[in-house]
């Protein structure tokens, strides 16, 4: 049962994916360097489980993360689904021994994936699934035909409803809608790092989702400054600002911050639903670029 509402409201994706913008990812419930088992399990479960206790539908996930770790804690602690829980990943990228995230994007890797993520999950068909297209943090240019073309076999197939990509130029972006409906863009974007803000308008007139991670990262100290003079007069905290102003910023926006920990969950979802004046978001539009 809902404790409380979640901010936002909600995006329709598509007709059979609706979603409350505020979601939740997964990847930080993996052990140090999102490698290995979580460093608490127990409370890795209870993650997941007050995730949706507070009405959260929407998680964002990889078979990568662990790599297969937040996966199988997911199964353990949410399985069976409840019938409005929408489980998102991606495929595109393994992990090596030292903990980087080397590409995995022939057929054939793309559809181990799939396949993977299908058997840790504890499903038949996954909800959405969105193609990595470039590095850990950031985009890199090239043709995506191959792989996205690879993830439309397996949803003609049957086991993936839905495509989205990751990491992805606004090329690729058009490219990937060239060869098949995509129902979200998932990329780096944040209150300091705006370079998507073309793209996600235009996603918006399109009734396509955008999927900001690392929503306070990259800031500069000085940026780090301004974000905290309007938390502090808010009482509030940074990240909890940084959330509601992308909330604000447009509608098509769905939020997926992550945590390892139950209390700070909660407080992302209530800090998440400040509100912030016009004066406060003129303030915090004037960061980007500092």
């Amino acid at each position: 049962m809902t404790t409380s509402p979640l901010p936002g409201g909600s995006f329709t994706l598509a007709d059979d994916l609706a979603v409350h913008r505020f979601g939740y990812g997964a990847m930080q419930l993996a052990g140090p360097g999102v490698m290995g088992p979580p460093a608490d399990h127990d409370e890795a479960v209870r993650v997941l489980r007050a995730a949706v206790d507070l009405g959260i539908d929407h998680i964002d996930t990889s078979d990568a993360y662990g790599p297969f770790a937040t996966n199988r804690l997911i199964k353990e602690a949410l399985h069976p689904y409840a019938d409005d829980l929408r489980i998102v990943t991606k495929v595109g990228a393994l992990r090596d021994a030292a903990g980087g995230w080397p590409a995995a994007r022939s057929p054939q890797q793309i559809r181990d994936s799939v396949h993977s993520n299908l058997t840790n999950l504890g499903v038949d068909v996954l909800d959405l699934v969105n193609l990595r297209v470039g590095n850990a943090m950031g985009t890199e240019d090239g043709s995506l035909e191959e792989p996205f073309s690879a993830l439309v076999q397996l949803q003609q197939e049957g086991v993936i409803r839905h495509l989205g990509v990751s990491n992805a130029t606004s090329e690729q972006v058009a490219e990937a809608r060239s060869i098949a409906p995509i129902v979200s863009v998932q990329n780096f974007y944040n209150l300091a790092n705006r370079w998507d803000d073309a793209l996600i308008d235009a996603l918006n007139a399109d009734g396509i989702a955008y999927v900001p991670f690392f929503p306070l990262g990259g800031f500069s100290p000085l940026q780090s400054d301004a974000l905290g003079a309007v938390a502090a007069r808010h009482e509030s905290s940074p990240m909890a600002v940084a959330l509601a102003w992308l909330l604000r910023r447009s509608p098509n926006i769905l939020l997926i911050p992550g945590t390892s920990s139950s209390a700070h969950l909660r407080e992302n979802v209530t800090g998440a639903g400040l509100v912030l004046s016009d004066a406060d978001c003129s303030e915090l539009d004037a960061i980007t670029g500092t």
